[in-house]
């Protein structure tokens, strides 16, 4: 006698195989488009909180007809709101390294102005100018 589940296995054809790639490939995608809506509806500035809750409840009760019903009426917005987003971070990112490498390097140059100043007036002799230099120098290096 042959188990029960050995006869399901058996009659598990290529063609079913196919079917299950297709349905899994199938909610893969509609996961990425639900998450995609949701980011677009979260990241609408446009949309009071009502209108995103009630986005948000009809995408939930109908995801398939929500999302779909989404992309049409508020399609045309997405992707400007996309590239909004990502311009604002890069903008913000290099807004970041532009300050962070000025401290360090504008930092040192005034100070070497400074000390350049002073040995030019004389309150600074060679030796002094020159050990001053080397360890504004180093400290510099050592960053």
């Amino acid at each position: 006698m042959v188990p029960p589940a050995m006869l399901t296995l058996a009659s598990y054809s290529f063609g079913d195989a196919l079917l299950t790639v297709l349905e899994v490939a199938l909610f893969v995608a509609w996961l990425c488009l639900l998450f995609y809506v949701f980011a677009d509806i979260f990241r609408s500035h446009d949309l009071s909180g009502f209108a995103k809750a009630l986005w948000c409840l009809f995408i939930i009760i109908l995801p398939w007809l929500g999302s779909l019903i989404y992309i049409i009426a508020r399609g045309n917005g997405i992707h400007e709101r996309s590239v909004a987003q990502q311009k604002a971070s890069e903008d913000a990112f290099r807004t970041y390294i532009r300050q962070t490498a000025g401290t360090q390097g504008s930092a040192s140059i005034d100070e070497l102005e400074r000390l350049s100043n002073l040995h030019k007036q004389g309150s600074l002799s060679d030796e002094e100018f020159e050990k001053a230099k080397s360890t504004l120098l180093a400290a510099q290096q050592s960053q």
